[in-house]
């Protein structure tokens, strides 16, 4: 338990430190705009300015362990029991729209088993913190899940994947059909968040595809923390190198994963330009 507060208290401060950079950089990056390899994939100036404060930190204080990162990929000892999945910016097309919802997500993962979580929203102020059997906070106070047990009753939220406009395998059916039969679905843009925003409450459950360790290491600790269940869609136990995940506050995770696994694919036509 000591070792994972140290580890907590390292990523704490990297993660508050990442926040700094992009507070800086938010609003000054209208030319410092790239898109990666896929349309609608941006990286910013300011992705890579936190990523370099945050890797800085993580090789002065734990220079033994392994890390993959969003921007720099894999990097130091990989043979280390302990990964660092870090993403210096969550929500980079909001941020780049300067649309107040993005985060600094930074999860350790043992032996490949998520145990140390840390999320941080600079615009917001609020900082999301969990390590396996220390309980999960929002800014040093104690979260749970919500208790909703309907999923008639229930708020849900989703993301759509970067290579949407180029693949059927989308969610695009799934959103449509649990819009008619919960309270509504949100899309905020941020992975990190949502699975935050599932550990505190707001929201009731959570699922996405397409996703990479970055995106949920630390959100599934936190979420897990908090009382939360995250297993696959069909809820078996949940795989990282799957890229999907279905969070619930546990009370309505058996419906959504049956209303989940019965949707049949929307068909998108895609358009080639030509």
């Amino acid at each position: 338990m000591s070792d994972l507060q140290n580890f907590l208290d390292i990523a704490t401060a990297a993660a508050l430190a990442g926040g700094e950079i992009l507070q800086s950089y938010l609003g000054k990056v209208e030319n410092a705009i790239a898109q990666k390899d896929r349309p609608g994939d941006l990286v910013t100036i300011a992705d890579k300015a936190a990523e370099a404060v945050i890797l800085d930190h993580f090789q002065r204080h734990l220079p033994e362990h392994a890390i993959l990162a969003e921007e720099s990929g894999a990097l130091g000892n990989q043979t280390s029991k302990y990964l660092w999945a870090i993403d210096p910016l969550d929500g980079t097309t909001n941020f780049a729209h300067q649309y107040p919802v993005f985060a600094v997500s930074i999860g350790l993962l043992i032996d490949g088993v998520p145990q140390v979580g840390v999320i941080y929203n600079p615009c917001q102020n609020e900082l999301f913190q969990a390590a396996t059997g220390l309980g999960a906070k929002r800014n040093q106070q104690s979260i749970q899940v919500s208790r909703t047990s309907q999923l008639d009753q229930s708020l849900l939220i989703t993301g759509f994947a970067y290579d949407r406009r180029e693949t059927t395998d989308n969610n695009y059916g799934e959103f449509c059909h649990l819009t008619h039969i919960t309270q509504g679905v949100r899309r905020s843009g941020s992975a990190a968040l949502d699975l935050a925003y599932v550990a505190c409450g707001r929201i009731d459950g959570y699922w996405e595809r397409g996703l990479s360790p970055w995106d949920m290491a630390a959100g599934i600790v936190i979420a897990r923390e908090a009382g939360g269940r995250v297993t696959a869609y069909d809820g078996s136990d949940f795989q990282m190198t799957s890229g999907r995940i279905l969070a619930t506050n546990g009370y309505i995770h058996d419906s959504l994963s049956q209303e989940l696994i019965k949707v049949t694919p929307l068909t998108v036509r895609i358009n080639t330009g030509s």
